[in-house]
């Protein structure tokens, strides 16, 4: 059955569903405002225009469903992955520098898609069974708890109880939308949990009112475009500084295409394929290095709208991508959005990250994975541990992050661990002959 043959009816809107244009407003604006603080964050982290970011997430958004085929709900937005060789290339190329790299990226995912292509995408089942897929899974929700539990609990570096109550009424009040609220208010409910947060921390007084009164409404954003607004220059060192960690991201692409395929009930390892969804990403970046952005990936934080909501539409993530078109340009929106505090985001985490690990559960649930089988249990016990510890391994300037480096480790353990260990095929022995 192909994709458009196929309806998964436990959802609240599937991939080809359109909402109604009230309904679909609020629940693009829900996506935007789930990605918004991570993808404004890594600019202003390196030097970067947030507004550009923002600019490039949503047109990277629109590219990558339209390579896809309108088939995945997906939203790109910055990756922190190249954060720190950024942070030094802006110390010496500048963007000129970045701009080239983020460029390269996009080319070496466009020449590994162009492959797959070429070779298919049978190998997957094989490399990426449950017994690998759910404890990734797992660690892409799981590792990101850290980060939540510091937005949610500090305040320039030390514990703040007040943020802390803000964080966890925010989280109860979107427990509460879920749970109670029905109809179109029931679609909304990580939405109406920020708004909530936001105006309480407005009460509350941590929210600078002034900045947003004064700042001008709209504002063009600051584009750097090669040959246009800077002098082109070839940059070799920033290209082989930044391009190999494409191989990275590569592995948390493919884990957020698993939790997807969990959410969905489809493989889109086959349909549209692999090649699609890394061109896709791949054409993003090439567009964001044109014009001034950083790197960008498909987020967590959208898909952990997804399995809330149960809104898998892709005409939402479309949606969310040009209200993020839109508010590059509303400056004023945009100071709005970016003073959002941290316990919000926080708060709302603890919620979002949570159901994108409680979907690597389900996907050994769902495939009767037996965990009392020392083979799955070296995997499964290794990659959870290794990645959510984030131990990564530093190679010189060249870094896997701990959900990369626990990824490529499940597949090895995978494809190298007998299906029995020895005890258990001793056992068995024992068992046979005693009958």
């Amino acid at each position: 059955m192909t994709q458009k043959e196929f309806h998964d009816d436990a959802a609240v809107l599937d991939i080809h569903d359109r909402p109604k244009f009230w309904p679909w407003v609020g629940l693009s604006i829900q996506h935007m405002f789930s990605m918004f603080g991570s993808t404004v964050i890594v600019p202003l982290l390196v030097g970067l225009s947030p507004s550009i970011a923002l600019f490039s997430s949503g047109v990277g958004t629109l590219l990558h469903i339209m390579i896809t085929q309108r088939k995945i709900p997906a939203y790109m937005g910055s990756s922190f992955a190249f954060i720190t060789p950024m942070l030094a290339l802006m110390k010496t190329t500048g963007y000129p520098g970045i701009g080239q790299g983020v460029v390269a990226v996009g080319a070496v995912y466009l020449i590994v898609a162009l492959l797959i292509g070429m070779i298919g995408s049978d190998w997957v089942d094989k490399v990426l069974p449950p017994i690998v897929v759910g404890p990734i899974v797992m660690v892409i929700g799981l590792s990101l708890a850290g980060s939540a539990a510091t937005d949610a609990m500090m305040k320039d570096g030390h514990y703040n109880l007040e943020y802390f109550a803000i964080a966890m009424t925010t989280l109860l009040l979107a427990i509460f939308f879920n749970m109670f609220l029905k109809g179109s208010l029931g679609l909304i409910p990580v939405l109406l949990a920020i708004v909530c947060g936001y105006l309480i921390s407005v009460f509350a007084g941590i929210v600078d009112l002034h900045t947003i009164a004064v700042a001008p409404w709209f504002k063009l954003p600051k584009f750097q475009v090669p040959g246009l607004t800077y002098h082109f220059h070839l940059e070799w060192g920033a290209i082989v500084t930044i391009a190999p960690i494409a191989f990275v991201t590569m592995t948390e692409h493919m884990g957020h295409i698993m939790v997807l395929d969990n959410l969905t009930h489809r493989n889109f390892f086959k349909d549209p394929g692999l090649n699609r969804t890394l061109a896709g990403d791949g054409t993003a970046s090439v567009v964001a290095g044109l014009i001034g952005g950083p790197a960008v990936t498909s987020y967590g934080e959208n898909i952990g709208v997804m399995a809330i909501t149960k809104v898998h539409s892709v005409y939402v993530l479309m949606g969310a991508a040009m209200f993020a078109i839109i508010f590059a340009f509303v400056n004023k929106l945009n100071v709005l959005i970016m003073a959002m505090p941290l316990p919000v985001i926080g708060g709302i985490s603890f919620l979002l990250f949570g159901t994108i690990a409680t979907s690597g559960v389900s996907v050994m649930i769902d495939h009767h994975v037996d965990l009392g089988k020392k083979r799955n249990l070296m995997i499964a016990s290794s990659v959870m541990v290794i990645g959510i510890g984030n131990a990564y391994l530093q190679l010189g300037n060249f870094q896997f992050t701990g959900l990369a480096f626990a990824t490529i480790l499940g597949i090895v353990l995978n494809l190298v661990l007998p299906q029995e260990a020895a005890s258990e095929r001793a056992d068995s022995n024992t068992l046979d002959k005693a009958k």
